[in-house]
Parts: C-alpha cells; sequence; structure tokens
C-alpha cells in the first residue's frame, strides 16, 4: 500500500490458524479507499452483532488518488451521516476511544473478508488490535444472497457503514 501516511507502515501477521467462530461478540469492519496501488484510507465501519457501530470519515485524504471507480461510486456517498467526517488523528482518537471501550475479556472477534480493511484498521489505530481482540475472515462464510438481499433492501453498496452492516447479515443465524 502507498498511503503517504501508510507507505512503510508495519503490515502485522494474520493469524495462522482459523479462529473458533463459536464467539458471540463479533464486529464486522469494512473501508473504502483510495486505489489497489496508491491506497489511503477514506472510511471505515465496524458493526457488532450487539448493535454497537462505529464509522468514521477521513477528510483529509487526497482526492487525486482516488481511482475513477471510486469518484463515482465511493465519494458520492459521503457526507450521509452528521459529525463522521474528519481528519485523520480525529479519526483515529475516536476509533481508539470506541474500540477500547470493548473490554477484551469479552473475547471480541474482528471479522473481515478483505486483509486491506485489517491492514487499515491496524494503521489507524497506529499498531495492532488491543489485548483480547482475535481475527476471523469471513470471505468464505458469507451467504452471499443474504449479504445482497440486504444491500438490495438498504442499498449503499461500497459505503463502508452499509457493507459492514451486510457483511453482519450474511453471517448471521
Amino acid at each position: 500500500m502507498t498511503d503517504s501516511h501508510f507507505h512503510g507502515a508495519r503490515c502485522w501477521p494474520l493469524p495462522d490458524e482459523p479462529q473458533d467462530a463459536g464467539w458471540n461478540s463479533r464486529y464486522f469492519i469494512d473501508t473504502e479507499f483510495t486505489d489497489f496501488s496508491r491506497c489511503q484510507l477514506i472510511s471505515l465501519a465496524i458493526v457488532g452483532e450487539n448493535g454497537d457501530e462505529f464509522y468514521g470519515e477521513r477528510t483529509d485524504f487526497d482526492r487525486s488518488l482516488c481511482s475513477d471507480f471510486v469518484r463515482t461510486t465511493v465519494l458520492p456517498q459521503l457526507g450521509q451521516i452528521d459529525r463522521r467526517a474528519m481528519p485523520f488523528a480525529q479519526l483515529r482518537e475516536a476509533l481508539r476511544q470506541w474500540i477500547n471501550g470493548i473490554p477484551g475479556q469479552s473475547g471480541p472477534v474482528l471479522c473481515y473478508d478483505y486483509e486491506t480493511d485489517l491492514n487499515l484498521c491496524r494503521f489507524l489505530l497506529g499498531g495492532p488490535l488491543p489485548r483480547g481482540w482475535r481475527l476471523e475472515n469471513i470471505a468464505a462464510r458469507r451467504d452471499l444472497a443474504r449479504r445482497t438481499s440486504y444491500l438490495a433492501r438498504h442499498g449503499g453498496a461500497h459505503h463502508a457503514l452499509h457493507d459492514a452492516r451486510a457483511n453482519a447479515y450474511a453471517c448471521g443465524d
């Protein structure tokens, strides 16, 4: 990734073994970013099975790095949620406060479907997840028909919050 803030950042390793999928405190992450080759975070959402949600948009990303797809599909969806757009430093602090409010002893699991989402989250945090958090790759576990039906009803594909909610729904019982 070549975000001017991300360039040279450490990529934390993924667990070698699959995580226990029996936890009941799963949190689903999704991000939007400028481009695959010149990646800067635009927005990040984390949606808990328990209804807790975090969402933030970065106001100081470099729009010139955006792919045509991001310009036409992602950027028009920004600004839908009041008071959630902020500069990188403020977004970092907001995410740190939110994630540190979730007790590690409760066994929280961060569920992701794309490693870039996980790396952008870690970069935004400025390090790894707090102690007690586990990771689960849900890419192969999602019910794609459920995900598609969620997005058809609620719209917002390629909006981090809507996509995170859709993934939570697609992995629900």
